[in-house]
């Protein structure tokens, strides 16, 4: 018999908003929603400089006036000017507004230590998984016998896996070592290409770095042996970056793929084919619904780069609004600047809050029998395991649900609280996990802490 999914999660706690809307009795006034990676969702404010450029490019009237900073305004007037007609309404090149890519180019060279970057290999996408989507459709051939495969870490940001299997492809899970905080482990990769022989003929490896959901952020020698795998079975590089900015191990540094590539040198610098994507979705900026992201590509042949700008052109162009998101994270305000003090001010608060949050949460959730949590090293979510009892694992059984449903549905119902079954993330067999973000104010979080605290050790009792 089919269980149910996780869709049935998001539909109670759709109903349960009708019901308070109603004034219907709860132990609760609100439902508190940490199922998505939304930061400004979970109440993170929007940061300051990027609304008012935002607002000076929708509504160029702004650029005449005073209302705003200085700097804002050139900003704005500058990227006006990029954009045919003036206006943010026009279409652009279809890897995006070529003064924009080059800014971009800027911002990884500098990232990665000096690492050239060619804009030419740049292309700004309406998100950073329609742009891996597209590199997938390249490398999956949906007619192709025995059927391509990708291999995929677990737990993995679940959409991926879709968007493989939706292709025609197939996922090779190679799992994270839990105990050691999520550690890759290149004998793991070994053991996931064995696994494929007879099944499929895998062409690629996806990474995510730092990790989703796992918060994890891979070592120098990790991402080392990573290239060496990859390069010795032939395999396309795909590395998901876009939680660079969200660091918070105090010992953790992000680096990318193309860098350590670059740095290992020759032959592996020149041959090994990787995408590497970011977005603007993600880290301080937090613009989810703008929908705006990159790909760059290192290595490829020239005629796969023709296919891939085809698929592209496609779509026409990522949304204008997009693209100057991405120029604003990738070319902040700098000192000196107007805007500068308070963008300081904000990303450091997102910061702080950020470091407050992960050490919370470890300390309050490794209090809990039942919990363990590693360390969140990076990345906006955190993954504890769930040891359910018997009597639970038995109990979700009888309701067709995973056991790590059940307790989620459990929580929503008599905690309103909104997290995510980690089933949906493909981790090892038999183990049971939550997943949820960590990106929200801190007395949200308290209140989160609080809550998942009392209803669990009722849960334990009641299941014991």
């Amino acid at each position: 018999m089919k269980k149910l999914d996780s869709t049935v999660l998001a539909r109670r706690a759709n109903q349960i908003k009708e019901e308070l809307r109603q004034k219907l009795r709860k132990q609760y006034k609100q439902v508190i929603d940490l199922y998505w990676g939304d930061s400004h969702a979970a109440g993170v404010k929007p940061l300051s400089f990027v609304r008012q450029v935002l607002a000076a490019c929708l509504y160029p009237d702004l650029v005449n006036s005073n209302t705003l900073p200085v700097d804002v305004r050139q900003r704005a007037q500058r990227l006006l000017g990029e954009c045919a007609g003036g206006s943010v309404g026009s279409y652009t090149a279809t890897a995006g507004i070529p003064e924009i890519v080059q800014r971009i180019s800027e911002f990884i060279t500098k990232r990665d230590g000096g690492v050239p970057s060619d804009p030419e290999n740049i292309y700004i996408s309406p998100g950073s998984q329609w742009a891996l989507a597209n590199i997938l459709k390249v490398l999956v051939n949906s007619a192709a016998s025995p059927r391509t495969g990708v291999l995929t870490p677990g737990p993995c940001y679940p959409l991926t896996n879709f968007t493989i299997k939706g292709l025609g492809g197939v996922t090779v899970p190679y799992y994270l070592s839990e105990e050691p905080g999520w550690e890759l482990q290149v004998e793991e990769l070994h053991r996931a290409l064995d696994s494929a022989k007879g099944v499929c003929n895998p062409v690629a490896l996806y990474v995510i770095n730092p990790g989703n959901p796992a918060g994890y952020v891979q070592s120098r020698k990790t991402m080392q042996e990573v290239i060496r795998f990859a390069s010795e079975k032939r395999l396309f590089l795909l590395a998901d970056e876009v939680y660079q900015e969200c660091v918070h191990g105090e010992k953790s540094e992000f680096l990318s793929y193309k860098r350590v590539l670059s740095e290992m040198g020759p032959p592996l610098s020149d041959t090994v084919e990787l995408a590497s994507f970011h977005s603007a979705s993600k880290g301080f900026m937090g613009e989810c619904g703008l929908r705006g992201g990159y790909v760059e590509l290192v290595n490829l042949d020239p005629d796969v780069v023709k296919c891939i700008y085809k698929l592209f052109s496609t779509d026409s162009c990522a949304p204008v609004l997009s693209q100057i998101a991405l120029d604003l994270m990738t070319s902040p305000p700098q000192p000196g600047d107007p805007s500068y003090p308070l963008y300081s001010e904000e990303t450091q608060h997102i910061k702080t809050m950020m470091v407050h949050n992960v050490k919370r949460v470890f300390e309050v959730l490794n209090s809990l029998p039942g919990f363990s949590c590693q360390p969140v090293e990076g990345g906006a979510f955190a993954f504890p395991r769930l040891h359910l009892p018997p009597k639970a694992i038995q109990k979700a059984k009888e309701m067709e649900m995973e056991p790590d449903l059940f307790y989620c549905m459990r929580l929503l119902e008599e905690a309103g609280v909104l997290v995510k079954p980690g089933m949906a993330n493909g981790p090892k067999e038999g183990t049971h996990h939550i997943r949820f973000c960590i990106m929200t104010p801190e007395e949200t979080m308290e209140e989160i802490l609080s809550s998942m605290s009392s209803f669990h050790t009722q849960f334990m009792k009641d299941f014991s």
